[in-house]
C-alpha cells in the first residue's frame, strides 16, 4: 500500500502574485470583543479585550454539588416552589416562570433580587442554559449573579461558544477571566459554589478592605480568594466610589434569554471566635 500522503495546503500560503487569500468568514471575521475601552488596572489588556487569551477548556465530572441539599443553618432562598424570598428590580412581584421545580427567566420582565441583604456568605446555585442554542458571543444563555447588585459573576453559555474571555461564563464580567472553562452543554444543569467577602470602609468612608470572592463552577475552581478591583460593568473599569455598604442583596439577570436556575441557597459566615 503507498505510503504517499495528499497534501492539502491552504491558498493563502500559495504565490500571492498569482493567488488571493479568501476572507475570513463567519465567527473568525467577528471580533471578539472591544480594543477601544480602559486597560485594566495591573494587566496589558482592556476590558472586554477579545485579544485576552481564552481559558483553557476541561470537562467537568459527571456530577459535583447539583441538588445538593442546603444544610442545617442555610437560608434557602429558591426550594423550586415559590418566588416568596425575591421581588423584581422594582420591587414588584416576580413574573419569572415557576415549572418542574426550577425558575426561568421571562424576557422583558426585568431582573430578580432577593428581599433580604446579605455580608459574607457561601451561596450555591444551578443554572441551565437554552437547549436551543440561539445566537452567539454574548448572546448565547446570558445572565449573571450580581453580588450586592454591584459585583457580577458571569452566567453564559460558554460551550463551544467564544467571547471576549472577561464576560465568558465563571468570569468576575470585565475583570477577570475564568482559570477554565468548565461548561457543560446548552440545557444541562451546571453548579455554582460562590464564596463572597464584601469590601469594608472605616468610619471615615474609606475603604479598608477590598472584595474578594472564590468561585466553584461544575467541581473546578475558576478564581480563588480572588481580588476585585471594584464594581463590575460594561466596557468600564470598576471602583470602590460608592456609597459604603455593609451588605447587599443578590440579584439575577434578565437579557431576554430564558436561562433556568434552580436550587439556590446561602449560608451566611459569620466571625471566627463569635459565639
Amino acid at each position: 500500500m503507498s505510503t504517499t500522503r495528499l497534501s492539502f495546503v491552504p491558498l493563502c500560503s500559495l504565490a500571492a502574485a498569482i493567488l488571493i487569500c479568501p476572507a475570513a468568514s463567519g465567527a473568525d471575521a467577528k471580533s471578539l470583543g472591544y480594543s477601544d475601552t480602559p486597560l485594566i488596572p495591573g494587566t496589558k489588556w482592556h476590558v472586554h479585550d477579545g485579544d485576552r487569551p481564552q481559558p483553557r477548556i476541561i470537562t467537568p465530572g459527571a456530577n459535583f454539588t447539583q441538588m445538593a441539599a442546603a444544610p442545617s443553618d442555610a437560608i434557602v432562598l429558591f426550594d423550586g416552589k415559590d418566588l416568596a424570598k425575591w421581588e423584581h428590580g422594582n420591587g414588584s412581584e416576580p413574573k419569572w416562570k415557576i415549572q418542574d421545580g426550577y425558575m426561568e427567566v421571562v424576557p422583558k420582565s426585568g431582573i430578580l433580587r432577593t428581599k433580604d441583604k446579605f455580608k459574607d456568605f457561601q451561596l450555591h446555585l444551578e443554572f441551565a442554559t437554552p437547549a436551543k442554542v440561539e445566537g452567539d458571543g454574548q448572546g448565547r444563555g446570558n445572565n449573571g449573579i450580581n453580588i450586592w447588585g454591584r459585583y457580577e459573576i458571569q452566567v453564559l453559555d460558554s460551550y463551544n461558544n467564544k467571547t471576549y474571555p472577561d464576560g465568558q461564563v465563571g468570569a468576575i464580567y470585565g475583570q477577570t477571566p475564568p482559570l477554565v472553562n468548565a461548561s457543560r452543554p446548552p440545557g444541562e444543569w451546571q453548579t455554582y459554589d460562590i464564596i463572597w467577602e464584601g469590601p469594608r470602609w472605616d468610619e471615615d468612608g474609606k475603604l479598608s478592605k477590598k472584595a474578594y470572592v472564590t468561585v466553584i463552577h461544575n467541581g473546578a475552581v475558576l478564581h480563588h480568594r480572588r481580588e476585585l478591583i471594584g464594581n463590575t460593568g460594561h466596557r468600564a473599569v470598576g471602583n470602590y466610589n460608592n456609597k459604603p455598604q455593609e451588605s447587599g442583596p443578590i440579584e439575577l439577570y434578565e437579557h431576554g434569554n430564558p436561562v433556568r436556575f434552580r436550587n439556590i441557597w446561602l449560608r451566611p459566615l459569620g466571625e471566627y471566635d463569635q459565639p
